[in-house]
């Protein structure tokens, strides 16, 4: 044909190629970006064409394998002009953070497939490391930058794009891209906005505007103001009348929202609101409706379906995204539905959408009296479930829908047989339920539910009933919960009911105290709660079956017809062995032997009328047949489950990469896995899905189905490896490293006895069950100490302890030492530096390892610790060292896969510095897809190849090369979302996300790494900076020094610390008037003095909610301004800060001013990686 050949084609006939013509789309892309392909996923293509029909030059034609049909819609379908486009701008979310978390990984992931199908290169801005999108197999190119007006400007002005999107982003990309519009960076650059119109999106973020818009189509929004001052929104909530909502505009997840009953408690929130956003919205109080939503997709003919429709479990006055929601709606009638559909088509037309976006209604119980609450026009957490709720790919159809395609043109990615413009049928139902951290932070924090949104994850199960699917979710949200049941502190009746009427975290276990315990009727729980009778009823079911198993007597007694309800129920093997005071095994034996197992059921968006061709699948008890062949014996690779503190969506990338590596080598792959939010869970990842609990019952149950051929443990973080040594004594083949290793590593004993043996450092430890035995240790090793309880009372975990005083608090007032629950006590090296190890080994054998330092001293958890890659710091010496002890601790373990450690450098004068052991992890960590990207070296698919023993790499001392460039990872706080949490780092860990950037040096990367991370400001010239904390840190004196030569104003609430400054040699620091328990004067003194940063450099966690450190800490992140609480990263922020504002670092984007750092992942490392 010849090389111009395809491209002389029209794009309407490309749409329709052989294989080998969808290979010569990289001819739209320059030669040194050529794309990658190391897997080839699933495409969405239709199913092949019966006839030789071809359409002409712009004709449209229905994705049909009809000929005839092909035939008739090119007469008929309208001819609208694809995007002339060969580059374009996607626009990530940055960090997760609560609020704006893995779905848009997700979300921009499935866009990026779309946009390398059409040939166009898409260029990624994503400060998120840990991302799959943020990855060569997507993305043409790669900027890890802040989403930040100025940095995204920089980043059109460089690359030059044909256009942009901004609706895969989140809240973070629709603001930036607003901004810019405003700005006229768009227009100058000729940069089109594809898809909804920034118009669209303006009057969908701006409250007033939006109000306007629905009034103009007669569609009804609560009676609503909308402000910028405080005594504005006083005066409006005087006119709509008490109680009232107050919605901040721009903001994500609710952020800066909440209930207000009377004057008081709105002045406080409009304070706060207004300190997050320009404009508030006040608006009547609904509290007590039923909340719903629908998904709406629209293209650019106008052609408009609801992709999904959902409902909320708790009513009106809890965000969704803290809200149990099942999918499709329960309990609307037919008349309430269509209502709402009608008017949801209605308002995306008006609004002129184009893509998919959500609508979410206020729906008054007993009439039929509704409110649109809000719209969002772009892709959001929503809009991840419902795709993964329904098989739909939204964000996938709404990038083709941005590039001019129609939805009659699309095929439904899932039968292949369709097009994508049809509404998807279930016949199951899917239950979410939020996932929250509250626990991991301070007694201060609120743990009351409201309209600001605080949970850091969620989890998604298919059932047949409500019952099978909200157990699956209770399960899947924590493994200690076994479903609906008791847990937790029994409350007191006057508790409960204050719980059942403001719901907090655990307030579906108050129900099931209400019910099980107080034996109150669901009338009564409806009274209070005000959830639909219709699944307070649900809810009785599962307690009536409960307590028929219980009377059983013995497992043995259980009936068939009690066995099958009950897994048909939902109950687990492990809830029925604790009911009947058995085993599990002991109960799936009995199962097994009565002939009552799990069926494997299909997603497949239609209920069956049409044959699918994927294998998305779920399991039920509520089935007479399989829907699938077990021919294949895949590997099952076993993924994250629910993002929380801890683990997050690196474990993502990790599965992902494993998953798709195998596939190169030739192995069918079966994921597990049950977050709506992640890549891992799309359709087209694995060779089969299951959408699916990783408990050992469901886990065992899969394998045993498939026949599978091994399970990888070691990619999904710390869940998978919860049950792996069960797995091997099960019969599973359990691939890589063995169980009995990893169980060795996780004990701290055999562990401590290993190290010992190879001759590597440790520090002092000891297991004590009382009081004495800690302060005895102490004593002879010397304060500090860390303590790790086993059982925790009050949210106090793992703590430094620096004397007696302290150390019996924490072993009685909170938590419960004794010989059931030991504590482990280890010797703490006060100012030691703490190092990361990433590593792979093969049989023993290290194959490429990774040095990363910590910014910060030992007591800062390596999860919200500044990383730095290469290190800054360390001589040649001691990375030869950190090699030997990574080797050795491979041979010793016999590691097939990757592993991690945590080491201690501690330096004394004259001496070799000495390197200590404190934790070793056989699995990949979270630090993984950092060190793979920054040393472009994939260790995942190294440690692939180490675990099923095919095409093993040779060593590598990746280590050894020099670098010109460096990489610094930064923790994402989400302090703001936590009301009354103190803000300081410790022992344990307190992030939600992580961002990274290059730099040319530590000083360069830190800054953009600093700024990347979500509400971070840069302070002004001039501004006031109130510094506090331990003036025996070193550190203070020359961060006051320096913010003093930069024009900085330094302000401090302590008489000891205004001494210590002005003590200082051209220093001057103002001791200023500071209340502690008056939020609104503080916040006048802020303004006083224009106080923009906060650096409080405590040596210890607060006591009191009235200590001054913690107010500082506490108030910057509620007004908004940026905190600096640990002494080595202050002072880098300010040395960093040193050197940019001569470079213009403080000014605002201009034209043809680019920094520095502003180079792609590929610029920096010097090649694709």
């Amino acid at each position: 044909m010849g090389v111009l050949g395809p491209l002389a084609l029209p794009r309407s006939y490309l749409r329709y190629p052989l294989v080998s013509s969808v290979r010569t789309r990289g001819l739209h892309v320059s030669a040194i970006r050529s794309f990658t392909h190391p897997t080839l996923p699933t495409r969405a293509v239709a199913a092949p064409s019966v006839g030789d029909f071809v359409p002409k030059d712009a004709e449209r034609v229905l994705s049909s394998p009809s000929e005839l049909a092909r035939r008739i819609s090119a007469k008929v379908l309208p001819k609208l002009p694809r995007a002339d486009v060969r580059k374009v701008v996607m626009v990530g979310s940055g960090g997760l953070s609560i609020g704006q978390a893995g779905e848009f990984d997700y979300s921009g992931s499935q866009a990026m497939k779309a946009l390398r199908e059409e040939g166009i290169e898409a260029v990624l801005i994503n400060p998120n490391i840990a991302t799959w999108q943020t990855s060569h197999e997507l993305a043409s190119e790669v900027y890890f930058l802040p989403i930040s007006v100025d940095y995204v400007a920089y980043v059109l002005e460089k690359e030059r794009p044909d256009g942009i999107l901004l609706t895969f982003g989140g809240q973070s990309a629709l603001n930036v891209g607003i901004a810019l519009d405003r700005m006229g960076v768009l227009d100058r650059l000729g940069v089109k906005v594809l898809g909804t119109p920034i118009r669209t999106l303006e009057v969908s973020e701006d409250r007033d505007l939006f109000v306007q818009a629905l009034k103009e189509i007669d569609i009804p929004v609560a009676t609503s103001t909308a402000v910028s001052t405080v005594n504005d929104a006083l005066q409006a909530a005087e006119r709509i009348g008490y109680p009232v909502i107050m919605r901040s505009a721009f903001t994500l997840g609710g952020l800066g929202s909440g209930f207000a009953n009377n004057e008081e408690e709105l002045r406080d929130l409009a304070a706060r609101g207004l300190s997050l956003s320009p404009q508030v919205l006040v608006e009547r109080s609904m509290k007590g409706w039923k909340e719903c939503e629908y998904e709406v997709v629209r293209d650019g003919a106008d052609n408009t379906i609801i992709c999904c429709n959902m409902e909320n479990f708790d009513p009106l006055g809890t965000h969704t995204g803290d809200s149990i929601v099942v999918a499709p709606s329960q309990t609307l009638t037919d008349d309430e539905y269509h209502m709402l559909r009608s008017a949801a088509l209605k308002v995306i037309r008006h609004l002129g959408v184009v893509g998919e976006c959500n609508i979410q209604y206020a729906l008054n119980p007993t009439s039929r009296e509704y409110c649109v609450i809000e719209v969002n026009a772009r892709l959001s957490r929503s809009s991840a479930l419902a795709s993964k709720a329904t098989g739909y790919p939204l964000a996938y159809t709404a990038a083709k829908l941005a590039l001019g395609y129609t939805l009659p043109e699309l095929p439904n990615a899932v039968t292949k047989t369709t097009t994508a413009c049809f509404e998807p049928s279930l016949d199951y139902i899917v239950t979410k339920i939020p996932k929250w951290d509250l626990a991991k932070f301070s007694s201060q924090v609120d743990r009351h539910v409201g309209s600001a949104m605080k949970s850091v994850g969620e989890v998604m199960a298919i059932g047949r009933t409500f019952e099978e699917s909200l157990m699956k979710a209770v399960r899947m949200a924590d493994p200690r919960w076994v479903g609906f049941e008791v847990f937790g502190k029994r409350m007191s009746k006057q508790e409960l009911d204050d719980v059942l009427r403001n719901p907090t975290d655990m307030r579906l276990f108050a129900i099931a105290q209400a019910m099980y315990v107080e034996g109150y009727s669901v009338e009564q729980i409806h009274d209070l709660t005000k959830i639909d009778k219709w699944f307070l009823y649900k809810l009785e079911n599962i307690v009536q079956t409960h307590r028929e198993i219980s009377s059983a007597g013995s497992v043995e007694s259980i009936s068939f017809e009690l066995m099958q309800r009950a897994k048909r129920m939902g109950f687990s093997d492990q809830h029925i062995s604790l009911l009947m005071n058995s085993t599990e095994a002991t109960v799936r034996a009995h199962r097994k032997l009565l002939g009552i197992t799990p069926y494997v059921k299909r997603i497949d968006t239609l209920a069956a009328e049409f044959p699918a061709h994927t294998n998305y699948l779920y399991t039920t008890y509520n089935g007479s047949e399989h829907d699938v062949d077990f021919d294949e014996n895949g590997t099952m690779v076993l993924g994250s489950g629910v993002y929380r503190i801890g683990s997050s969506v690196e474990f993502d990338w990790c599965a992902v990469t494993c998953a798709r590596s195998l596939r190169e080598q030739g192995i069918k792959t079966i994921i597990v896995n049950y977050n709506p939010e992640t890549v891992s869970t799309d359709f087209d990842e694995a060779d089969r899905l299951y959408f699916e609990e990783l408990g050992w019952e469901r886990v065992m149950d899969i394998y045993e189905m498939e026949g599978a051929g091994g399970v990888v443990v070691s990619v999904g973080g710390q869940l998978p490896q919860n049950i792996a040594l069960r797995l091997k004594n099960s019969g599973v083949n359990v691939l890589g490293t063995d169980p009995e290793r990893i169980d060795m590593a996780e004990d701290r004993h055999k562990f401590s006895s290993l190290l010992d043996s190879i001759g590597v450092d440790q520090p002092d430890w000891t297991e004590v069950t009382s009081v004495n035995a800690a302060k005895a240790f102490a004593q002879r090793v010397g304060y500090p100490v860390l303590i790790r309880p086993s059982y925790v009372l009050s949210g106090a975990a793992m703590n430094v302890v620096y004397e007696e005083e302290t150390l019996e608090y924490n072993l009685s007032a909170a938590a419960d030492v004794s010989p059931l629950h030991p504590v482990v006590v280890t010797k703490f090296i006060d100012g030691a530096q703490e190092i990361d190890v990433d590593a792979v080994a093969h049989k023993g054998k290290l194959l490429v390892h990774a040095v990363s330092e910590h910014v910060e001293n030992a007591g800062v958890h390596s999860g919200d610790a500044t990383l730095v890659l290469p290190p800054f710091s360390l001589p040649e010496e001691d990375m030869v060292r950190l090699k030997s002890i990574a080797a050795k601790v491979a041979a010793a373990f016999d590691i097939s896969g990757p592993y991690n450690m945590q080491i201690i450098r501690q330096v004394t004068p004259g001496e070799p510095a000495k390197l200590k052991v404190i934790e070793c992890n056989l699995r990949a960590s979270r630090s993984f897809p950092f060190v793979s990207k920054v040393l472009g070296h994939n260790f995942i698919k190294t440690a692939t190849a180490a675990i099923s023993g095919c095409d093993v790499p040779d060593p590598v001392d990746l280590m050894a090369q020099k670098r010109s460039y460096v990489a610094v990872k930064a923790a994402q706080f989400s302090w703001t979302r936590l009301g009354g949490a103190d803000p300081f780092l410790g022992v344990e860990m307190a992030s939600t996300g992580e961002v990274a950037s290059f730099g040319r040096d530590v000083h360069e990367a830190y800054w953009a790494a600093l700024i990347s991370t979500t509400g971070f400001k840069i302070p002004h010239p001039n501004s006031g900076v109130l510094i506090g904390g331990d003036i025996r840190k070193p550190e203070m004196a020359r961060i006051a020094k320096i913010l003093n030569d930069c024009g900085f104003r330094l302000f401090c609430s302590s008489r000891e610390v205004e001494e210590f400054l002005n003590d200082l040699p051209y220093v001057s620091a103002k001791r200023i008037f500071f209340p502690t328990k008056d939020k609104r004067k503080l916040r006048e003194v802020f303004d006083e003095y224009d106080i923009q940063c906060v650096i409080n450099l405590a040596r210890v966690r607060s006591m009191s909610a009235t200590d001054e450190d913690y107010v500082a800490r506490r108030n910057a992140v509620d007004f908004g301004y940026p905190l600096l609480n640990n002494e080595r990263t202050a002072l880098l922020f300010v040395e960093s800060l040193a050197r940019k504002i001569p470079q213009g670092g403080l000014k605002r984007y201009e034209e043809c001013r680019i920094p520095s750092e502003v180079r792609s992942w590929s610029e920096f490392v010097g090649f694709r990686a």
